[in-house]
């Protein structure tokens, strides 16, 4: 299967204990869990990080945190999906999700965040939003995936437009200024490589 279909890659494997892992050339998504809330926590405070989630940082303390966040992955929500981002090593270094999801416009928005600046600018961002695509595409009926970046995010806008969402319009919200991007189904597909050729030919050379 993954000959035939090159994307594959961002299809889900389940591990151990059945929770869906998509695995990319850097970076692995695999499903939130309660060991990531003292990265979490850490990422949400920072006033930097918050600048670039165009929101502020967070204030509540880690007692007050802890327990929202065994509130979120016990009350799932059928219109977002969270999810953890992961070195091959292990190492939690992000996360990312696709929310607003849109059943009928089959419409969803992607976000994501990488919150180890160790991990900045080392292409980990534009593989986890690789990976995700083609587990949206792939697996969910949706048929356009779209974000809003901050328009003096350069960097995003680029990482962004090298996984294919293209520049859309300008948008201002809360008082901040926008770029809305997006990515159909049928531009994500044109850009994937052709399948490779089957070793079952029936016209391959050599003695019957």
């Amino acid at each position: 299967m993954k000959r035939a279909f090159p994307w594959s890659r961002g299809k889900p494997e389940l591990d151990q204990d059945g929770a869906v892992i998509i695995r990319g050339d850097l970076a692995v998504i695999r499903e939130k869990r309660i060991e990531d809330a003292p990265d979490d926590y850490s990422w949400r405070v920072d006033d930097e990080l918050a600048r670039l989630d165009a929101t502020r940082p967070i204030r509540m303390s880690f007692e007050d945190f802890l327990r929202y966040s065994r509130d979120e992955l016990v009350y799932t929500s059928s219109t977002s999906k969270r999810l953890a981002i992961d070195t091959h090593d292990g190492k939690h270094i992000g996360n990312c999700m696709y929310y607003d999801i849109d059943q009928r416009r089959k419409r969803t928005e992607l976000g994501i965040m990488i919150g180890d600046r160790d991990y900045w600018g080392g292409g980990y961002g534009t593989n986890a939003v690789d990976s995700l695509l083609a587990h949206i595409f792939t697996t969910t009926p949706m048929e356009f995936v779209y974000l809003h970046t901050l328009d003096w995010n350069q960097r995003a806008r680029f990482s962004f437009a090298k996984s294919g969402f293209r520049e859309i319009k300008q948008l201002r919200r809360s008082g901040l200024d926008f770029i809305y991007m997006e990515i159909a189904r049928r531009e994500w597909e044109e850009r994937q490589p052709p399948p490779l050729p089957s070793n079952d030919s029936d016209d391959a050379e050599g003695p019957a």
